[in-house]
């Protein structure tokens, strides 16, 4: 094999756009992937002419206006806005927490109304220090909310009852005192026309890539043939777990084609009680107004992470943090660059792993 200026282990958002700015500037990368696609998770499956988010909903927000005109360069975006709804029994709310919410639960119209409802029922946890995430809650919103919308949905998440849980988790609750259903609160906000696979697909022109290649099963070969390695994976895997394995939550997904045109009217339905085991149902053809004939689902399981499966949200707690340190150190940056949601172990919306690409590179290339 030849060599290259860079070797980019994974190509989700951080080594594809990396990949793209390096080769634009003239640099040779390749990028491995242990995946049968690129693309990470944001990659789709068109099943039906549908474009299913395989690894669970996508969608794009930011109020980083370099960043927003840096994706509008290779596609172009609708105007999906994130409307949740959560579905707790036979009973129907809008999420986030708002007006529409409150007026659900108690039939109350104004935010003054609302307030005084939040503080009857938090009232009586205002005494007490928060050992947990329920008592945290609890004193944030009250009995309704946190029962009916929080309890058993975190429950499912967490894999564990919520008294259990840390209190930092949830240290605040995003009370909005406006009718307004929008989940997010950024200026920019949609789902790409053209699909996901476009986007990374563009982004990697002129990059080589190879498939199903596992860089941790081979990492001297692929070392030699470069100058540097640009690593998003787990950093516990690339120092061989030599300190343990840093905690992880992960999914597992069910599809299921429906011969409907429409099955729940809605692109995200959460359910928040315990007893039904999936946390949400995903529609896909409503993050593009579709109007095909049949529909796709995706019932949305969460799960204790083991090795082999896929990794989604790290568990920030403070073990878990000064395990990551340790391996942090093990780093020789003379041969690695590392960055993403897996390297760094932390939650990253999609714009802020954009931006964090867009600024490595920017250090690098005045080095």
């Amino acid at each position: 094999m030849k060599r290259y200026d860079f070797i980019i282990v994974g190509s989700g958002l951080f080594g594809s756009v990396f990949a793209h700015e390096m080769v634009s500037k003239g640099y040779s990368c390749l990028v491995l992937e242990r995946r049968d696609h690129v693309g990470g998770n944001v990659y789709c499956k068109e099943i039906e002419d549908i474009k299913v988010h395989w690894y669970g909903a996508h969608i794009f927000h930011t109020s980083d206006e370099e960043v927003w005109r840096y994706v509008n360069q290779f596609v172009s975006f609708n105007r999906y806005t994130n409307a949740p709804i959560a579905k707790y029994k036979d009973e129907i709310y809008n999420l986030p927490f708002n007006m529409n919410t409150f007026y659900q639960l108690w039939n109350v119209c104004t935010p003054q109304d609302a307030i005084n409802k939040i503080k009857e029922q938090s009232s009586k946890y205002q005494n007490i220090q928060p050992h947990n995430l329920e008592e945290q809650a609890l004193q944030l919103v009250g009995d309704d909310i946190y029962y009916k919308l929080i309890k058993g949905y975190t429950e499912k998440q967490w894999g564990c009852e919520a008294s259990e849980l840390p209190a930092f988790i949830i240290k605040r609750l995003p009370i909005r005192l406006m009718f307004d259903n929008n989940y997010f609160n950024d200026l920019y906000q949609g789902i790409p026309i053209e699909g996901y696979n476009v986007l990374i697909e563009k982004l990697l022109k002129g990059t080589d890539v190879c498939l199903n290649t596992d860089y941790n099963k081979d990492r001297e070969h692929y070392n030699a043939l470069c100058d540097k390695i640009i690593y998003t994976g787990m950093l516990d895997e690339l120092y061989d777990y030599q300190f343990g394995a840093l905690n992880y939550r992960s999914l597992r997904f069910e599809h299921e084609i429906r011969n409907t045109p429409n099955y729940q009217g809605n692109a995200v339905v959460n359910y928040t009680e315990k007893e039904i085991p999936y946390t949400r149902i995903i529609e896909h053809k409503h993050f593009e107004f579709g109007t095909q004939d049949k529909t796709v689902i995706s019932k949305e399981y969460s799960q204790l992470w083991k090795k082999g499966d896929e990794a989604y949200y790290p568990v920030n707690n403070t073990k878990n943090e000064m395990l990551y340190r340790k391996y942090l150190k093990l780093v020789d940056k003379t041969k690695y660059l590392i960055g993403g949601r897996l390297a760094e172990y932390k939650y990253y919306d999609m714009d802020k792993v954009i931006r964090a690409a867009l600024n490595t590179v920017q250090l690098y290339t005045k080095l």
